[in-house]
């Protein structure tokens, strides 16, 4: 049982939504909060009939970073407690970057510090115009070190020399524009636009779902050899799986396909 999130199936079981249960404080993270989205994601991984995670917040803001009694904690931990405590939120982005399928950021208001390492880590962020974002930590005299690999690759070194910096306060639109975020809507039509990106997401076959988020997540790590070779045995696994065959077949016969997977994930809610 979890207390500060829940999980909800819709779409047929192909779709989780995870949705951050506590705005009274804006959703900010505390040490609870971390471990079970570190659990949650962990748990669902498992289940093959995921398409994707829709990842949001209840209430009027997405995440508002650190939880303000977890960063009064922190004052009195030595140096390798705090170590360890970093270590829990690395864990918990890396479990979500890692996550086989797609995960959806349904960003429906103000989202700061660590919540941008929440966005960070998602394939795909669709924000209200509302939203406004901030590399807050500077403000409070530290870094967003913990967060700042994933978010190095979304907006690059330019805009991170900046914002970093500054902990300057930032619309959804400019998001957008330097690659953090990668629609803005207006917030009565945040739904509509979650639901299309859904709607393309379970038309695709569920295991070449998970094996095009390991291309992107892999390939451009790798040398001219491994990549050969990695994309090779892709396409070759793909094209011979049952999932692969249906799909060339309907497009040669011209119908819709029919993707067929077994559960066998946790649906703890």
């Amino acid at each position: 049982m979890f207390h500060h999130l829940s999980v909800d199936y819709r779409f047929e079981n192909k779709i989780a939504v995870i949705t951050l249960q506590r705005p009274q404080v804006r959703n900010a993270l505390n040490a609870q909060l971390i471990q079970e989205l570190t659990e949650v994601f962990t748990q669902l991984s498992v289940d093959e009939q995921l398409h994707g995670v829709i990842l949001t917040g209840e209430g009027k803001a997405f995440c508002a970073g650190a939880d303000i009694n977890m960063m009064q904690e922190a004052i009195s931990y030595t140096a390798a407690q705090n170590v360890e405590d970093a270590l829990r939120l690395s864990d918990m982005l890396h479990a979500i970057n890692t996550f086989p399928c797609p995960v959806i950021a349904r960003v429906n208001g103000d989202t700061l510090g660590g919540g941008i390492g929440l966005i960070a880590v998602c394939d795909i962020v669709i924000a209200a115009d509302n939203a406004r974002m901030a590399f807050s930590e500077v403000k409070l005299g530290i870094a967003p070190a913990v967060i700042s690999p994933y978010v190095l690759r979304k907006i690059g070194e330019n805009m991170a020399r900046v914002l970093f910096v500054t902990g300057e306060r930032f619309s959804a639109a400019r998001a957008h524009e330097i690659g953090l975020v990668h629609a803005v809507v207006p917030l009565e039509h945040l739904d509509d636009a979650v639901s299309r990106a859904v709607n393309e997401l379970i038309s695709g076959g569920p295991q070449a779902i998970r094996a095009c988020k390991a291309l992107a997540l892999q390939v451009g790590q790798m040398n001219t050899e491994n990549s050969r070779r990695y994309t090779a045995e892709t396409i070759a696994h793909l094209r011979t799986s049952p999932e692969g065959q249906e799909g060339l077949r309907a497009f040669l016969e011209k119908r819709p396909p029919h993707f067929t997977v077994s559960s066998h994930g946790s649906k703890e809610k």
